[in-house]
């Protein structure tokens, strides 16, 4: 069996990863990173939109700066993110976007003079400043004040993964792929590394370092509709959940995107609606404007999600032989924005649905897109639970999205935020030496190829694999999806406790030899059904409606009572996880307060608790402002 040693292995090499990775290699640190697709393949690519960064340089981002931004990200999040960590991204997102310019990101730029923009499916002219010729331009996204999101047309995250990938080639970093780590090497309390299963010939692998870092993006895929990648399925999470000490931080916090085409979910970016695009009923008739007057189509993503459901609901959807759907229009941009800054959108228009955007409607709908949640870490990605182990990206619960994160913000995140771990892993790798334990590794080594024969030969049963996987996903979707009730929660919470005694009844069809997706499938699938049951209990539990989360029975967001963060361990022989309760923030430099739209009442919190963590900033003058 092939061993491999590093000072730092990542898990997962997207932006996130590789961004971290490049942070240990620079300052002299051997980094190596896993992936299990090429690398410039991996999910970060398929991120269209941008980047939010409060550079101020376009004509409607005048007088942004990383305060208002930080504004804008706490009441996304319906404050429920941590305001430590949501100031630290503000703060160093314009850094980030002008060292990823620096090198090779070919950002869209400020071309000086008079230009047109489309707000609501009317047209406005806007004017340019000669001094700002080619500085970073922006564009709009929901949410927010100002116009801030760098973007590359709708390629930010094809492009960025490149340069990204390109620096992690300069600075001599290891990106294995076809890589898939199977379980962390721990003892309890220190991470040592993982065990590998090599996706082109089966085989293990060993790779031990001294920091580990769990960068493996989202798990979308345990919902049958959703814009994530098939890879995309809580490979990462699973690792760290199931040693036991690790939690999951918010498991009820999952984003819904409102624009998924219809029937495949793929995603169209909310620069669409960014740049202009209206949404559409049945009758052709706009009806954002009518739920939210001040941000119509541009309100928060749970917002419009939940207004899109509504109007459905209420039979204004359009009826197809996939399910109710509504349409998203973008016909008014014309051919040149369409054919420069939407072009993605194009191409996905006419290859998936058959549709010209210039003179077609495109059927969307929401759709699961984003997890908030993830392995909760600390402020300097430190993971909970195990020393020598991180965690970066939509991976972590790190916590600056809270539950709903802002369009833009995670694709900032992914390179914000590694470079800011990264750092901090720099910090515990120097004069940081450790022994490996062999012991944990060969008991870690022989538990894997055991239950690898058990899968392969039948010894728990011979249930299928994509069935069961089916069952999961029907549940979340049927009783987990934008609406939550008490009723629809239990009733998920008991087919997903069947669907897990199934789960550990799986075989195989094929011989799971070699390159196997069934192996593959089979080996993750008790541990997405514990996700799932994570996600459904602590919703059930959380008696409110907070950003994504919507409660219809508990319709409003309660500060008295939850004004906290969920942890959610599994902890070992266990059937249900164990919930236990954080603050959701140190301090608070905005304190609790209306989001400004989504409608909706607060029940306070005691005004004492949050006048004793409220700390004197510019941005607690600017909230009282407003």
């Amino acid at each position: 069996m092939q061993t491999y040693y590093s000072d730092l292995l990542v898990i997962g090499a997207g932006l996130a990863g590789e961004r971290v990775a490049c942070e240990a290699a620079q300052n002299g640190f051997k980094a190596s990173c896993l992936s299990i697709v090429p690398a410039r393949r991996s999910h970060s690519s398929a991120a269209q939109g941008g980047m939010q960064a409060a550079l101020g340089n376009c004509a409607k981002g005048e007088g942004d700066c990383t305060d208002v931004h930080f504004i804008d990200t706490v009441k996304g999040s319906d404050w429920g993110c941590d305001q430590e960590v949501a100031r630290l991204f503000a703060d160093t997102a314009p850094i980030e976007m002008r060292r990823l310019a620096h090198w090779g990101v070919p950002w869209n730029r400020v071309v000086p003079g008079k230009s047109f923009f489309f707000k609501g499916g009317e047209k406005f002219e806007k004017y340019e400043k000669e001094e700002n010729e080619g500085l970073i331009t922006a564009r709009s996204f929901g949410g927010t004040a100002k116009w801030r999101t760098c973007y590359t047309s709708d390629g930010t995250g094809h492009a960025v993964m490149c340069t990204m990938d390109n620096r992690c080639a300069e600075l001599g970093i290891d990106v294995f792929d076809k890589k898939e780590a199977i379980s962390l090497i721990h003892d309890g309390e220190t991470c040592m590394g993982a065990v590998v299963r090599c996706l082109r010939t089966g085989e293990l692998e060993v790779h031990l370092a001294k920091a580990t870092a769990i960068c493996t993006g989202g798990f979308g895929r345990i919902y049958k509709a959703t814009t994530n990648a098939v890879i995309c399925d809580g490979g990462g999470h699973i690792l760290a959940h199931e040693t036991g000490v690790v939690p999951i931080g918010n498991p009820e916090s999952i984003q819904f995107h409102p624009t998924g085409i219809v029937p495949t979910d793929i995603l169209v970016t909310e620069g669409c609606r960014g740049d202009g695009g209206t949404l559409l009923d049945v009758n052709e008739e706009r009806f954002m404007h009518i739920y939210e007057p001040e941000k119509a189509e541009l309100a928060s993503r749970d917002v419009v999600s939940r207004r899109m459901t509504e109007h459905m609901r209420a039979g204004k959807g359009v009826k197809s032989a996939y399910g109710e759907h509504l349409w998203l229009d973008i016909r008014h941009l014309g051919d040149k924005h369409i054919s420069t800054k939407l072009r993605e959108v194009d191409e996905i228009c006419h290859h998936f649905l058959g549709v010209n955007p210039r003179t077609e409607l495109i059927p969307v709908r929401p759709t699961q897109h984003y997890t908030m949640a993830g392995i909760r870490t600390n402020k300097d990605g430190a993971v909970y639970g195990l020393k020598g182990l991180y965690s970066a990206g939509e991976a972590a619960c790190w916590d600056m999205h809270g539950f709903n994160r802002l369009g833009g913000n995670s694709l900032a995140e992914t390179v914000v935020a590694g470079g800011i771990i990264g750092a901090k892993i720099v910090e515990f790798l120097k004069g940081y030496e450790t022994k490996f334990d062999t012991k944990a590794i060969n008991l870690e080594i022989k538990r894997q190829k055991e239950r690898i024969h058990d899968i392969t030969h039948g010894r728990n049963g011979k249930l299928n694999v994509y069935e069961v996987r089916n069952e999961m996903q029907e549940a979340l979707m049927k009783g987990c999806f934008v609406f939550r009730n008490k009723e629809g929660l239990e009733e998920c919470v008991s087919t997903l406790q069947g669907t897990m005694e199934k789960a550990r009844q799986v075989g195989l069809v094929s011989d799971g030899a070699g390159p196997n997706h069934e192996l593959a499938a089979a080996m993750k699938l008790e541990g997405q059904v514990r996700l799932a049951i994570c996600i459904a209990q602590a919703a059930l539990m959380r008696t409110e409606s907070r950003g994504s989360h919507n409660r219809e029975d508990y319709p409003e967001r309660n500060d008295a009572k939850w004004l906290n963060r969920t942890l959610a361990y599994w902890r070992e022989g266990a059937d249900m996880p164990e919930l236990q309760y954080e603050d959701t923030t140190p301090l608070f430099e905005l304190p609790p307060g209306d989001r400004g739209y989504g409608g909706g009442s607060i029940i306070p919190a005691d005004e004492k608790y949050v006048k004793e963590r409220t700390v004197k900033s510019p941005v607690t003058e600017i909230g009282k402002k407003k």
